[in-house]
């Protein structure tokens, strides 16, 4: 085999390499880099320049363009305008004397361009996509083949290029689908606004945290950028299923709904008119009123008894006594003895913790697995398809009592087990809650870690959570 052809082989070689490599590479910077640096080694170039072509704006424009800041000039004009607009391979043996050649480049950047290969970049559709522009051979003149070679080389990187915009297009789909979803949690329950944003930020740093000082258990374990993705799009998607929570649940800030503290009220301002009007008939009928006196001056007390159980706070042992004194008392309104709580009232008041009844409680649980059915429905990319199966743990606890599965500790994804510290830190820390204050954030990581005593949270993460300061990332509210 002569030397040339030898070389003609090496050089073909070098083209099927660097196809395979473009083909592999996702980032768009990353892949004009590589074409600019292969073209130029294949043509044996000093540089080379690459334009691509903005068909709705119809110019060419360039981030890479021997030395210079992007770009932008009109199809048709230049050297590489005219190649884009003619579609056709172009070799120069003297720039200087091209009338198209444009000078104001080479003043700009103390570059001397002596000669020129330009060629399309065209796509399987026989579209430009945009034109490979090699400068100054170093041995002499630029030749047929390299005009050859450097146009095959252009078609492959026409096809790499495609694959990446299409992929980060697929990408952008993904990021706006997502953030829309999160406008529409945050529409359904206002009060929670940017609570999603808090979580999915909160958990992604720390798993930069673990990667850089990993617990003993996890020691060796790294997230790739298409896994730190994934887990961000399961955190900013953890609580979409409240869409599926109504909404009077879902909001709900004290145990009695508006209307019925309202029904609640109206019946204590008719119970104090009636002991009243009691009151006034006896003293007009010249008979003792002590009873009447002594029940409205209880009522007040009464009514302030019930303002305070309805608040979302843990139910003491004298409220709840005081309670259930109140639920035996009753009231005539002229036709009938009646109580002044209905059951049903006092089972509501009654409520130990929080503002929610079992009832609601399940269906306010309910979300995670309204989650998980939304997010099956999704036909997520390879990269992405764990998304429904972390966000849909969340919720559980290593010692198997959480929630909606009760799995055991060795069905909980690492990542999920990340989510749970991070939301409920934000849970707890989160000022924009109607139904509680807000908890200063060193009180929240002291319920952090019993709760990973008590063997619900992991405690290695939580540590790494604590001392790599991840928890601040959320104290600019």
């Amino acid at each position: 085999m002569s030397p040339s052809l030898e070389r003609r082989v090496e050089k073909l070689q070098a083209i099927l390499d660097v196809a395979k490599a473009m083909t592999a590479e996702r980032d768009p910077d990353a892949l004009l880099e590589l074409i600019l640096r292969e073209a130029a080694a294949v043509v044996e170039a000093d540089r080379c320049s690459l334009f691509l072509v903005d068909r709705e704006r119809g110019e060419l424009w360039s981030k890479i363009a021997h030395g210079t800041s992007e770009i932008r000039f009109p199809l048709g004009d230049g050297i590489a305008g005219a190649v884009a607009a003619s579609a056709r391979a172009e070799r120069i043996d003297d720039a200087y004397a091209d009338p198209r050649f444009r000078r104001a480049v080479d003043q700009a950047t103390g570059y001397r361009t002596r000669t020129i290969l330009t060629v399309p970049m065209l796509s399987t559709k026989r579209e430009v996509v945009g034109v490979i522009q090699a400068l100054n051979r170093r041995d002499g003149t630029f030749t047929a083949e390299d005009e050859e070679l450097l146009v095959a080389l252009g078609g492959q990187a026409a096809s790499a290029i495609e694959n990446a915009v299409l992929h980060a297009e697929i990408e952008r789909l993904f990021e706006g689908f997502v953030r829309a979803s999160v406008v529409a949690i945050e529409a359904r329950d206002p009060t929670t606004a940017g609570h999603s944003g808090r979580v999915a930020e909160l958990t992604v740093g720390l798993a930069r945290a673990v990667e850089a000082a990993p617990p003993p258990d996890l020691r060796g374990l790294t997230f790739r950028p298409d896994e730190l993705r994934q887990l961000r799009y399961a955190a900013l998607l953890h609580d979409f299923g409240k869409v599926g929570v109504r909404e009077h649940v879902l909001v709900k800030a004290d145990k009695l709904y508006p209307h019925e503290k309202e029904l609640v009220e109206a019946r204590f301002q008719l119970i104090r008119a009636r002991l009243e009007l009691a009151r006034a008939e006896g003293r007009m009928a010249g008979r003792p009123v002590d009873g009447e006196e002594a029940r409205l001056r209880d009522l007040d007390g009464l009514w302030q008894l019930v303002l305070d159980c309805n608040r979302p706070t843990v139910l003491d042992e004298d409220r709840s006594a005081r309670l259930s004194r109140l639920a035996g008392l009753t009231w005539n309104d002229g036709k009938a003895e009646r109580p002044y709580l209905t059951p049903v009232e006092l089972k509501v008041l009654s409520i130990p913790r929080g503002s929610l009844s079992e009832e609601e409680r399940r269906e306010i649980e309910s979300h995670v697995s309204h989650t998980f059915n939304f997010l099956t429905q999704i036909p997520w990319t390879r990269n992405l398809r764990r998304v429904p199966d972390i966000a849909f743990a969340h919720h559980e606890k290593l010692n198997g009592r959480g929630y909606p599965r009760g799995v055991p500790a060795v069905q909980i994804p690492v990542e999920a087990r990340m989510m749970s510290i991070s939301d409920i830190y934000d849970a707890l820390t989160a000022s924009d809650r109607p139904y509680k204050r807000a908890i200063p954030a060193e009180k929240a990581i002291d319920i952090l870690h019993q709760e990973a005593r008590g063997g619900m949270l992991d405690a290695g993460l939580l540590g790494v959570f604590v001392e790599s300061g991840t928890w601040k990332v959320a104290g600019a509210r």
